[in-house]
């Protein structure tokens, strides 16, 4: 089966030092990889409702904002979660598409566990810190979805930077770009799979 990436940005600021680095990324990757960009703050999703209890959901309409986004997503053997560290997590953008995941997870007919499973998750982040652990909680939260699913976690490439085009100075995130895609990803397991 032929790769097919799909780069969900999270940032509210356009080219920002998060997107600029998943471009250093997906620059590396083959010319027979497609590759699909969707950003977030220019397709904004509703604020998710957390109806799993209290009414049958159905499958979003393709020519919805959100059942673009879910027919993306499944359709992405790659899927590269770029959001910059705010707060020490994902942006709210990002969040809300996750909180989304829940939905679809309960949607009839769907079996969106079934068709993540498998798939890889990835990661591309920037934060201001110099520390990487500050980032522990973003590579977590994504880390656990991707168990949760049974997908494939390639990591998260953390670059440095707080202003504009700040990540450009990064020399080690961008030499770490340059390999991240094509590493072989494991299958996703929970902190506590390890111990």
């Amino acid at each position: 089966m032929s790769r097919r990436f799909l780069f969900v940005l999270g940032s509210a600021r356009l080219d920002g030092n998060t997107e600029l680095l998943a471009r250093a990324a997906a620059e590396q990757l083959p010319a027979d990889v497609e590759q699909r960009w969707i950003r977030l703050a220019e397709n904004p999703l509703p604020d998710f409702e957390d109806l799993r209890h209290d009414t049958d959901r159905v499958r979003p309409s393709s020519d919805t904002v959100t059942g673009q986004l879910l027919d993306e997503t499944l359709a992405a053997t790659d899927l590269v979660i770029a959001s910059p560290l705010y707060w020490y997590s994902v942006s709210s953008l990002t969040k809300r598409y996750l909180d989304y995941w829940s939905g679809w997870l309960r949607t009839p007919g769907l079996d969106f566990r079934a068709g993540m499973a498998g798939h890889t998750l990835w990661g591309v982040t920037a934060l201001a810190d110099r520390e990487p652990s500050v980032a522990d909680p973003l590579v977590g939260t994504l880390n656990n979805s991707a168990a949760y699913l049974g997908m494939r976690f390639g990591g998260v490439l953390l670059g440095n930077g707080s202003a504009p085009g700040d990540v450009a100075k990064d020399t080690e995130a961008l030499a770490r770009a340059k390999t991240f895609f094509a590493r072989e990803a494991p299958l996703a397991r929970f902190p506590y799979q390890d111990a």
